[in-house]
């Protein structure tokens, strides 16, 4: 797995514009998160793994997802609010931690949050396959063909009648 920690500030407004004073509404929030990602190995089957008899282990890893994206609630709080005499919009706090969770998510993903959860599930599963006692493990998109030994052929002489 992996695990991005993150701050974001949100502004969100609402009602805006000539007759804000009266039906504005905008606040500022300090927002917190933790993004966790991961690759999730009850996806790995029989058709993911292939040995070899020199001791090689090919792998197919499914994808890393993000398993965990969420605000911390203890951590996340409203700095500053501004509302006009009739302007509370009581869904505005909840529209500014949702977009705050979602920009948290795509900086993490972007940062490199998914290959860090796949780098670190590699490092994991190979040490753990050498450990018990492979000689190599190669991660691939895709398995290997196997391929037959050769078989020696013995040489025939047709001796014409």
């Amino acid at each position: 797995t992996a695990s991005y920690q993150m701050e974001k500030v949100i502004t969100a407004e609402s009602g805006q514009g000539p007759l804000g004073f009266l039906f504005g509404d905008k606040l500022l929030l300090i927002a917190y998160g933790e993004m966790i990602a991961g690759v999730d190995l009850s996806y790995i089957g029989p058709n993911d793994v292939m040995t070899t008899d020199d001791g090689t282990v090919y792998m197919r890893l499914p994808p890393a997802e993000v398993f965990v994206s969420a605000l911390d609630n203890s951590r996340t709080y409203v700095y500053d609010r501004r509302t006009g005499v009739a302007g509370l919009n009581v869904q505005l706090e909840t529209a500014a931690r949702q977009e705050a969770e979602q920009l948290m998510l795509q900086a993490a993903i972007e940062s490199g949050l998914l290959e860090k959860a796949e780098e670190n599930a590699r490092v994991v599963l190979r040490s753990l396959l050498l450990s018990l006692g492979f000689k190599h493990v190669i991660f691939v998109k895709e398995i290997p063909t196997p391929t037959l030994a050769p078989v020696p052929v013995t040489p025939v002489t047709v001796v014409a009648p």
